[in-house]
């Protein structure tokens, strides 16, 4: 399925780019998400009028996160939670966890900008979380968990 992107995608490419993808990422995800538009000489025409408007907003976005992602940087958090006696966690603390914690404390935050490459946190100890913020701005911010009294 070819497609053009209205805006930049991590790993496929950049915006005003024809990109080849498979059906099923493109119609499901890409397309219904306003990222992309199938690569029609109609929408390739109107993608061309509105190329410098979908800029400044890419540009928007951009610095929208960079601005964010300096606010994040040495951000630090404690979780409290219950934990046996070795450390292990009874239950996992996950992105939605992380995200209101960081929420509470003043800085926005959605958990799907939290990723979680090992998992769920299921010991107390200090963790490093990548924040995704933008396809361009990525930052970590460290969790602290701590068992409760």
């Amino acid at each position: 399925m070819e497609l053009i992107l209205l805006e930049k995608v991590q790993k496929l490419g950049d915006l005003g780019d024809k990109v080849n993808v498979k059906p099923g990422y493109g119609r499901n995800y890409l397309v219904p998400t306003g990222k992309a538009v199938p690569a029609t000489k109609a929408n390739l025409a109107e993608f061309e009028a509105r190329r410098e408007e979908l800029e400044k907003a890419a540009m928007a976005k951009l610095s929208t996160a960079e601005e964010r992602v300096s606010a994040l940087d040495g951000f630090e958090i404690v979780l409290v939670a219950n934990a046996s006696e070795e450390g292990k966690l009874y239950g996992s603390i996950g992105p939605r966890e992380i995200s209101d914690a960081v929420t509470e404390r003043g800085l926005e935050l959605n958990k799907s900008e939290v990723i979680m490459g090992e998992g769920p946190i299921r010991y107390t100890g200090e963790h490093d979380v990548l924040v995704h913020l933008h396809a361009d701005v990525e930052t970590q911010i460290k969790v602290t968990v701590n068992p409760e009294q």
